[in-house]
């Protein structure tokens, strides 16, 4: 029971750690569109990141590409393609 709950409260707290809002900004004035948001991706973003969202786009070449978008409160966002 406890490592259940304890699992729960990890899921809780990792899908507060996305910006879903700032990564589809940042995404979209890069020119990648059809942008679907995948979640949290852990160890995808530096120490200093305050959100790391994982997303799969058409890039601005138009080939499919993964990543994540790594954005701070009091920074802007970094866009890093897998």
């Amino acid at each position: 029971m406890r490592g259940r709950l304890l699992l729960i409260l990890l899921l809780v707290v990792v899908s507060g750690c996305t910006s879903e809002s700032d990564a589809r900004r940042a995404l979209a004035g890069a020119g990648y569109t059809q942008v679907r948001i995948t979640g949290y991706r852990f160890f995808a973003c530096a120490r200093d990141d305050d959100f790391s969202t994982g997303f799969e786009a058409i890039g601005p070449t138009g080939n499919p590409v993964t990543g994540v978008v790594c954005s701070g409160w009091l920074k802007g966002s970094t866009i890093r393609t897998d």
